[in-house]
């Protein structure tokens, strides 16, 4: 911890939720909201134009989930620290929250309770899992180890997919990821072939199961 305040981004798309973290976190002196975002390209787009201690992620965002923008901070903005906030008991998410870098994950059903510590343990290098979380770990660790289970999609697939699943044209996604329509089209191709699928309803159900978008 500094002398001035921890910098926070709050990144969900919920905008009472929102209004209540952040009213919550400005009730202590040494926590400062910088920042809004109400999805995952803003969020990456604040931290990669403001300076930013903290992001707060909601696992389920539009456009680029709370994972995904966990894995790009990880990789292109390392200084900032994450915190996953989900409304999801899933034991997928967790792993995934893991793997991409995050301090904390915090359930919003708790989050009146815990987010406080969870935010002060995060910038004191500390990991925070609420205890549904740490039974899952131990129950994970008892089943399999430690052997991580590879991820099925890249994580431009992964992109793909969930743009695809939330109506954007290929023309749009390409526009939003850089890359040509053909490039698009051959990701869907490839979407399609790898995960044993037939068409975009199904890519869409597929993109539901695995929490990229919300039902």
């Amino acid at each position: 911890m500094t002398d001035r305040p921890v910098r926070i981004l709050i990144a969900d798309d919920h905008v009472l939720l929102r209004d209540g973290i952040k009213l919550m976190l400005e009730r202590e002196p040494e926590f400062q909201v910088v920042g809004e975002a109400g999805d995952g390209v803003e969020a990456l787009e604040f931290c990669a134009t403001h300076p930013v201690d903290l992001a707060i992620l909601d696992v389920s965002m539009p456009k680029k989930t709370g994972l995904q923008v966990a894995r790009e901070l990880s990789r292109d903005h390392p200084h900032v620290t994450v915190l996953m906030l989900s409304m999801h008991d899933n034991e997928q998410f967790l792993f995934e929250a893991l793997k991409a870098g995050a301090a904390g994950y915090v359930h919003k059903s708790v989050a009146h309770r815990d987010l406080i510590s969870a935010c002060r343990g995060a910038m004191r290098g500390e990991p925070f899992l609420y205890p549904g979380a740490v039974a899952t770990l131990i129950r994970e660790f008892v089943n399999r180890g430690d052997v991580a289970e590879a991820s099925l999609l890249t994580p431009r697939e992964e992109e793909v997919l969930k743009l695809i699943a939330e109506g954007y044209t290929g023309r749009d996604i390409a526009s939003m990821l850089v890359i040509s329509p053909k490039t698009v089209e051959r990701h869907r191709s490839n979407l399609l072939e790898k995960l044993g699928l037939r068409d975009r309803l199904e890519l869409i159900r597929y993109a539901i199961r695995c929490g990229l978008i919300e039902p």
